[in-house]
């Protein structure tokens, strides 16, 4: 029988009050863990907590103080690597490798932000008035309620962790059902830290339950919501009722295109790695492959041919780079989806359930499907899987509208070595991120987030740091 979860508040661990969710690990499909369903009184607990520690002095520290703190908790994460990236293996199905990776890379994210944290600043105005002194304070927002996806529960809960912290704000973390264990392990080092009791809470529990008592709360200022379109739209029509402030970063069916002049190799490597990373669990997946028509065929075949040098299973086996999907259900939807495409297109790889050793598991290999039309199913959905659609277009201008025709706008991808194309396209694809020849470079200090249906702000980088403060404008007449 395995163990209840607990709930991290005001700086203790509280043992569920209400029921539990089982927890499976995708890879054999077994329960890991039983996770509390925070109740909304034990919502209401760890908001109160929040906001004792905002009121005792926290939104009060100092930028030094809070630097030191995010520092150690980033050096605590990157010493904990190892351990994050196993509990993230079993949980969520991650190659351990790629999760001990994203361990490191969110210690680097901490250590970006703990830069800021003295360095959030105002300015002075001039205005049309004598004597007078002008000038703006960026303050914390308050109380953030943080609500996290599955797919990357290090890197999706630290990204508002730590500018949330730097601006002096208290946080409230709400983690997926399906992989509630790294954000708690995460608060154990929160604590080994320092940082003040209530300043980082955790209560774990489903979307219905506890996501809605928390996004819904009086006591929360600001929403930080990462997950799918349908559920950020009644975050976002929540916080629109109740005028709060909300960030939200969804998903995406992102286009990477392949012009003739690009070096075919590298963009057939990239392109698989570009979807097929995270089982193909990840907002920015390049999932729809434009490739323009005086290549297609050849390039479809060294895309292939790359796609089956993808290793799936066991995430704990070093030489894997493909897992499970989430869950069973996942499984069923993203199969469901290429042969709804069978009658049409062409499954050139993949496309079923792995058997034998993986059978307990949810394990789809690498799929490519070609001759896909962009007004599909299969190339307007997020699948959240390992499928890549392959569309041809003939020339720029169509590779643009292609790629524009969707709701979703969070990345992009060029592959050309004509420069003067590739800041054209750049330019004109309505998307958050434009990767030219390359993808996935995501770095702490550039801007993340999408157009459209993909999302409202941006994380990362500076633009980050408004998400969580206020401005105050004081206005001063000098005698």
């Amino acid at each position: 029988m395995t163990e209840a979860t607990k709930h991290f508040i005001g700086g203790d661990w509280r043992a569920g009050a209400g029921p539990t969710f089982t927890v499976l690990n995708p890879s054999t499909g077994a329960p890991i863990a039983e996770m509390a369903i925070g109740t909304p009184e034990e919502v209401d607990e760890a908001v109160r907590a929040a906001r004792a520690a905002l009121d005792g002095g926290w939104a009060d520290s100092t930028g030094s103080e809070r630097r030191k703190l995010l520092l150690r908790l980033a050096a605590l994460v990157a010493e904990e690597a190892a351990d994050l990236g196993r509990i993230t293996a079993e949980d969520v199905g991650m190659p351990q490798v790629f999760a001990f990776g994203e361990a490191l890379f969110s210690a680097e994210y901490l250590e970006y932000f703990a830069g800021w944290a003295d360095k959030i600043q105002g300015d002075t105005i001039p205005v049309q008035a004598p004597r007078v002194l002008d000038y703006t304070l960026r303050e914390p927002v308050g109380v953030v309620a943080a609500i996290v996806p599955w797919n990357a529960p290090t890197s999706l809960t630290l990204w508002k962790m730590a500018p949330a912290l730097a601006a002096g704000n208290a946080i409230v973390v709400k983690p997926s059902e399906h992989a509630p264990l790294v954000p708690l392990r995460l608060m154990d080092l929160v604590a080994r830290a320092g940082f003040p009791p209530g300043v980082v809470g955790c209560v774990t529990g489903t979307g219905p339950e506890t996501g809605r008592a928390l996004v819904e709360h009086p006591g929360v200022d600001k929403i930080a919501f990462t997950g799918g379109t349908e559920t950020g739209r009644e975050v976002a029509s929540t916080a629109g009722r109740l005028l709060k402030r909300v960030s939200l970063e969804l998903g995406g069916k992102s286009a990477n295109i392949v012009f003739a002049d690009a070096d075919l190799d590298a963009a057939a490597s990239q392109a698989c790695v570009a979807c097929f990373l995270g089982s193909g669990q990840q907002c920015i997946a390049g999932s729809r492959l434009l490739v323009e028509a005086s290549i297609h065929d050849e390039f479809c075949e060294r895309a292939v041919a790359a796609a089956r040098g993808f290793i799936t299973g066991d995430p704990m086996d070093p030489s894997v780079q493909l897992g499970p999907l989430i869950s069973a259900r996942q499984l069923d939807r993203v199969l469901a989806f290429v042969e709804e495409a069978r009658p049409e297109a062409t499954v050139a790889l993949g496309g079923a359930r792995l058997g034998g050793d993986l059978a307990r598991g949810y394990f789809v290999p690498p799929t490519v499907v070609t001759g896909v039309r962009n007004d599909m199913p299969i190339a307007r959905e997020e699948i959240f899987g390992p499928v890549l659609s392959v569309i041809p277009f003939r020339d720029e201008a169509e590779a643009i509208q292609i790629a524009n025709d969707s709701p979703y706008g969070l990345a992009g991808g060029v592959w050309t070595n004509d420069l003067s194309r590739a800041h054209a396209v750049a330019r004109a694809l309505k998307a958050g991120t434009v990767w030219v020849n390359s993808w996935l470079a995501v770095n702490p200090s550039t801007p993340f987030g999408g157009y459209k249906s993909s999302g409202v702000g941006r994380e990362g980088g500076r633009e980050a740091l408004g998400l969580y403060t206020e401005v105050k404008n004081v206005y001063v007449q000098m005698r």
